[in-house]
């Protein structure tokens, strides 16, 4: 048996991994499109670097773009197997990827109306690609098995990042003897704020996990409600600013929410309108209010107290391009929760470019940012970026609150896998991560006696058995 890492090999994003058994069964991980502005993305999003044709099945971790964003690609390249998933991550990849797809039509119109000696450019897939995707979408639920092929068996476990998330455990047979191969997907928070917590992962006897926060406390950046509470008061009520906080549309944007919401509920949330610009956000909060029962308990304990956890008063969901551009008129304070979380697109790049250079003004990153994205380049100290064609000055404030983040750290990774043994456990192969904080986490995992710990490059392939 063969895997091979076609993205998220050495940087964070692009998630997909393809394993081939000796009977020729194909079975892709995740199906990510590369997010940022490294000049190899645009040729890894149309050139996968195996043939779509020879996969029989794909096995998806979770919603988000980064993980499930090919998909249409690869059905537009030949693909036609299942696509295995939770109800949850069903659900809201239909949203999601009728989204991308509607954001590269209209990005290649713009480019080709503005730019009409150049080549015309084309969107990676269209919105009739994502419909034929989605019907190969197979939604299976979570801790039971269910056979991949007559050698694969296949068990999705509830790992707490994003609302429907798993990780994922292969039974492989071959040769008269059964593998385990557990992938993490992303591993969720043990203590979150809305959703159940990880499900350590079985025992397996090869492990590819993801290393984004792998030298990350979140404890030494801790931000709770509370301190967001502050931080509006300081920018919105004192300085009459604006609080930006990009936020990936679905997850964070409704763990934002449910903060406020509390916040509101025990009357500590300042009289501000408070704006959720995203049309995806408003149809994912639509979702997760679809989905309750999936919750943790503390969450259930809190319905019973607020039937309606996503929604409080001033809290408004702007609908229009207008109803967005009103908002940078406002003069007396306002939050405005925006995606995307890297900032690489979408109405929070509008914001930015109306509110970075001013001095009242505030941007709470609440999440990771691939380091060639704006977020990135904010989060490094950057004193100026480039937007819309034009260099804007960063005077607002930025600030970090990585206790928001979906990502467990490297202490809560280590108790995510505490039900592996260190001594049975052949091979770690560490994906999701920039290569610097992957070392780091290969060098936690040695010290706790995982011996054999690999950082695979992009395409490097590897024989296990």
């Amino acid at each position: 048996m063969k895997i091979t890492f076609y993205g998220a090999a050495k940087t964070v994003t692009g998630s997909k991994h393809l394993i081939k058994t000796q009977e020729g069964f194909g079975l892709l991980l995740d199906c990510g499109l590369f997010q940022g502005y490294d000049p190899r993305f645009k040729v890894l999003n149309r050139h996968f670097g195996f043939n779509p044709m020879e996969v029989n099945a794909v096995v998806l971790s979770h919603a988000h773009i980064d993980h499930s964003g090919l998909l249409p690609m690869l059905v537009k390249q030949g693909f036609s197997g299942p696509i295995y998933c939770t109800e949850a991550t069903g659900d809201l990849l239909e949203i999601m990827l009728l989204d991308s797809a509607h954001i590269q039509e209209a990005d290649a119109a713009f480019h080709n109306k503005r730019h009409p000696k150049d080549e015309p450019r084309k969107p990676l897939y269209t919105i009739k690609d994502v419909e034929k995707c989605l019907k190969l979408v197979r939604p299976v639920p979570s801790q039971i098995p269910f056979e991949l092929s007559a050698q694969i068996k296949c068990t999705l476990v509830d790992n707490g990042h994003l609302l429907g998330s798993v990780a994922v455990v292969l039974e492989v047979k071959e040769q008269g003897k059964t593998l385990r191969v557990g992938f993490t997907g992303d591993i969720g928070r043990p203590d979150p704020g809305m959703l159940k917590p990880p499900i350590p992962l079985p025992e397996v006897d090869y492990l590819i996990c993801e290393s984004t926060y792998g030298d990350r406390l979140h404890k030494e950046e801790n931000f709770g409600p509370f301190d967001l509470r502050d931080l509006i008061q300081s920018v919105c009520i004192r300085k009459k600013g604006k609080l930006l906080i990009p936020a990936f549309s679905i997850g964070r944007t409704q763990e934002l929410i449910f903060a406020m919401d509390y916040l509101h509920n025990f009357e500590s949330l300042p009289e501000i309108p408070i704006f959720v610009d995203s049309p995806l956000a408003t149809k994912g909060t639509e979702i997760f209010k679809n989905h309750l029962s999936a919750f943790n308990e503390r969450f259930q304990r809190y319905l019973s107290f607020d039937a309606s956890p996503f929604s409080f008063p001033n809290l408004h969901f702007p609908k229009t391009v207008d109803e967005s551009k009103a908002i940078h008129q406002i003069r007396d304070g306002a939050v405005v929760v925006s995606a995307s979380g890297m900032m690489d697109a979408g109405r929070i790049r509008h914001h930015l470019f109306n509110h970075l250079s001013n001095p009242k003004n505030a941007v709470l990153v609440v999440g990771y940012a691939e380091p060639s994205t704006l977020g990135g380049q904010l989060i490094s100290g950057a004193a100026s970026v480039r937007l819309f064609g034009e260099d804007i000055p960063v005077r607002a404030k930025i600030v970090r609150a990585g206790s928001f983040s979906g990502h467990a750290d490297w202490e809560e990774m280590l108790e995510y896998l505490c039900l592996q043994k260190p001594e049975k456990l052949k091979t770690v192969f560490l994906v999701h991560g920039e290569e610097h904080v992957q070392k780091n986490w290969a060098n936690r995992l040695q010290e706790n006696g995982f011996s054999k710990v690999l950082i695979p490059d992009l395409q490097q392939e590897f024989e296990i058995g």
